[in-house]
């Protein structure tokens, strides 16, 4: 654990320009989420540009895609909550189905352990059961936030989790800290986002 912290210290103090600009950017993002702000999506473009090529660079090339596909979904993500919203101006949420998210899972699980055989047949991924049930689970939990449905929160908790793990050990320190960051601001997104659950609509 020592060893551990001397590197994430030494790592920290290695932070890239880009790298503080993606975390800041992320941050952003994921406060004016939990606050149902549109404009959540501009700094979570921004943000997920930086973090593809940084994890691009990293041997995390899941990673990477999956970073490169948020900053198509902002724009998806702004168009719908700009279309969805009360008489606050906030994006209306709801809940999806469980029969769903059973499908859903299955699918992330099947493609988690394709994916994961052939990044680790194929290229030089640091850890690729990790890196690839990250991103599909991201895929899945940023489609809920999309879509404005409260149960996304409860995906990101654990999600970031992992995230901040993977993303420390490959010397990453500020992106791993910003993860966990995230994990906190999810629970804190899942508990104002619940308070509104009495304007909620299924899928």
């Amino acid at each position: 654990m020592t060893a551990f912290l001397a590197q994430l210290l030494a790592d920290l103090r290695a932070t890239s320009a880009l790298e503080g600009a993606a975390v800041a950017a992320g941050l952003v993002y994921v406060v004016l989420a939990a606050r149902r702000s549109r404009w959540c999506w501009l700094f979570g473009g921004l943000s997920s540009a930086g973090l593809a090529w940084l994890a691009s660079r990293s041997a995390l090339p899941m990673q990477a895609a999956l970073h490169s596909f948020y900053v198509g979904m902002s724009v998806y993500g702004f168009h719908r909550w700009s279309a969805e919203r009360d008489a606050g101006g906030h994006v209306k949420v709801g809940w999806w189905p469980w029969p769903l998210h059973v499908i859903a899972w299955l699918a992330v699980c099947a493609a988690t352990v394709v994916s994961a055989h052939w990044l680790a047949r194929y290229t030089h991924a640091a850890q690729p059961m990790l890196d690839a049930a990250c991103t599909y689970g991201s895929l899945l939990a940023t489609w809920l936030v999309a879509r404005a449905r409260i149960e996304n929160w409860l995906y990101w908790i654990v999600i970031d989790a992992a995230l901040g793990v993977l993303f420390a050990t490959q010397g990453l320190a500020l992106v791993a800290l910003l993860y966990f960051a995230y994990l906190v601001i999810a629970a804190v997104g899942f508990a104002s986002w619940w308070r509104k659950r009495p304007a909620a609509a299924a899928a």
